[in-house]
């Protein structure tokens, strides 16, 4: 399980942009350490995927389509990439046979879904908002609400919650 750097920068480059001013590739790519072809794809893939647009002319550039409160972080990252865990998890680790021999009574498959689910719940319900904090705190809980938010606000049932750390 490992994050891409494509995902890595690409979800950098987003908050690069989250404060609503156009930036032009140049500016991306520095402001990130990329090269600038590296931060056209990235940004290619961003717009294709409905989070920024671009525009032509002296004050043009990649800007948000949304407000940073309303930007998935889930949604940004299975646009980049995927799933830590995919779903044919188990026919890619088959071993020499076509179908893997722990397929009936795989409990690591179980712990891989769980993994995965945790992850997705983290993940779909983190803004690009909360992360615009200089260090995010990510707490869990036991019940199965969910609540992600910078302002350090909590809900009724917290299982997940983001707050800025003073």
């Amino acid at each position: 399980m490992k994050i891409s750097s494509q995902e890595e920068y690409g979800l950098r480059c987003l908050l690069t942009m989250s404060d609503g001013k156009p930036r032009t590739l140049q500016q991306i790519g520095d402001a990130e350490q990329i090269t600038t072809s590296h931060a056209a794809k990235l940004m290619r893939l961003l717009r294709q995927g409905g989070f920024v647009r671009s525009s032509r002319g002296q004050s043009g550039g990649y800007k948000l389509v949304r407000d940073p409160s309303e930007i998935n972080v889930g949604d940004v990252l299975g646009v980049l990439g995927g799933k830590l865990v995919e779903g044919n998890f188990c026919e890619t680790h088959a071993g020499t046979q076509d179908e893997c021999v722990r397929t009936q009574d795989c409990s690591i498959k179980y712990l891989w879904v769980a993994v995965q689910g945790a992850v997705d719940t983290l993940l779909q319900n983190t803004t690009l908002k909360d992360l615009m904090v200089s260090k995010p705190v990510f707490h869990m809980g036991e019940s199965s609400g969910c609540q992600c938010h910078s302002d350090g606000k909590e809900s009724a049932q917290p299982f997940l919650s983001v707050t800025a750390e003073n």
